[in-house]
């Protein structure tokens, strides 16, 4: 059952509270957000399925030259399967533990979303407000919205491969985000408003507009409108100064590109970062019951309001030209069959989290090295949702009937055949 008071009410009854404490000396409560999940079989999953989820995990990890991994399975139905495999890296033989916080990269990109709706609910922005009204120096945005920063679909291009190396080398370097953007907005722009493009710079425009519209910072929006809600402890976005994603941090690592390959033997520790190279694009942390339950939630569209119109994800787009029927683009996020999610890489880390929002299940990883880019991510989560999508009902429950529109073994074979690591030279 969800309790969903709209925003705009709230902001009524927190204005009479106000009122009444003014003239009566008294404290009236104010009305609250209570979020509640879809109902969970409280067991592990069965163990030929923990087996198989097992083997997939222990396969990415060595195929992504990755040292470590976290990852949830919560399938309602039948149980869930929370664990942390391998070390903090090759030096560090520290075992990796479930509560480890890490950076989310692109899921991200879902919470400046739930921000944008948030305010527009609010009645502080308008969906179709143009860019230009928000952000100085891109003139060149006039047609585009601030909808079309949310959903992929104003054209910019991304500011990734112009900037990866420069991240790596200098990972304390503060950046302004429209700086990082200008990268991005340098391309020769794609057709706007029916054509998806998977573009960093949109996301981090957006949070500027956002900062500009609410007069708060990113950091303060999400934790107004995403973490506080759903009483996501151990999510944030921090502030721009180098550090690690937390007190007790999964480490991320990633590889020097050698003849071959990558050098999987030496990965390099990236752990310390500056959040601005991610900003409202990828600069979130979390931990992964903390991932699991926001996916769970924004995929249901529980942040919205009772009277909101839940459409965020009505009118999804190809992700890719020739991409299948059932990949598709939207709302800050993929959809992926019935499910909807994130996917994504980010100095030292590659994430990734989908969740159907019929049933409520759903998928979270994170791997401890980003080489390897965003699709080991995907993939492991895919086949994960593949194999614990046939997980049998526990007793008392129902299975449902829908399936994915792929299977386990696709993506297990994408993941084996990556050739990260390059092959250590012959021994004289």
């Amino acid at each position: 059952m969800h309790v969903l008071p709209s925003r705009r009410w709230r902001a009524a009854a927190a204005g009479a509270a106000a009122l009444a404490l003014v003239l009566t000396g008294c404290s009236t409560p104010e009305e609250t957000f209570s979020y509640t999940p879809p109902e969970q079989v409280d067991q592990s999953l069965p163990e030929d399925t923990a087996a198989q989820l097992q083997a997939a995990v222990e396969n990415a990890i060595v195929k992504t030259g990755s040292t470590g991994a976290i990852v949830g399975v919560w399938v309602p139905w039948s149980g869930t399967w929370v664990t942390a495999m391998g070390t903090q890296s090759v030096e560090d033989q520290t075992a990796v533990t479930t509560d480890m916080t890490f950076r989310i990269a692109d899921t991200t990109r879902m919470m400046t979303c739930d921000v944008l709706y948030g305010l527009a609910d609010d009645d502080v922005v308008e969906l179709d407000a143009p860019v230009p009204d928000y952000v100085s120096g891109v003139a060149q945005l006039e047609d585009i919205t601030l909808l079309d920063l949310c959903n992929g679909t104003s054209g910019a291009g991304s500011s990734e491969s112009t900037v990866a190396s420069m991240w790596l080398n200098t990972p304390e370097r503060v950046w302004a985000p429209l700086e990082l953007a200008s990268f991005g907005l340098g391309q020769a722009p794609a057709t706007s408003h029916t054509t998806y493009r998977d573009s960093d710079s949109g996301y981090l425009l957006l949070g500027l507009a956002l900062e500009r519209a609410a007069g708060k910072s990113a950091s303060e929006l999400i934790a107004e409108y995403v973490t506080s809600p759903l009483d996501l402890a151990g999510t944030s976005l921090p502030r721009t100064a180098a550090a690690t994603p937390g007190e007790n941090s999964l480490s991320g690592n990633y590889l020097n590109a050698i003849e071959g390959g990558y050098d999987c033997s030496a990965p390099v520790d990236i752990t310390t970062l500056s959040s601005s190279t991610g900003f409202t694009d990828s600069g979130v942390v979390s931990t992964i019951d903390d991932l699991g339950r926001y996916v769970q939630a924004t995929a249901r569209e529980a942040l919205r309001g009772e009277d909101a119109e839940s459409d965020r994800f009505a009118n999804a787009l190809p992700s890719s030209p020739g991409a299948p029927s059932w990949y598709q683009a939207t709302g800050g996020a993929f959809l992926v069959g019935s499910m909807i999610g994130q996917h994504g890489w980010t100095p030292g880390y590659a994430s990734s989290a989908y969740s159907d929002p019929e049933t409520g299940f759903t998928v979270a990883v994170v791997l401890n090295n980003s080489s390897a880019g965003s699709g080991p991510a995907a993939y492991l989560a895919w086949e994960l949702a593949a194999i614990a999508s046939k997980s049998p009902a526990a007793s008392g429950q129902t299975a449902p009937d829908s399936g994915l529109p792929f299977t386990a073994e696709q993506y297990h074979d994408v993941i084996s055949n990556l050739t990260v690591c390059a092959t250590p030279p012959a021994a004289e």
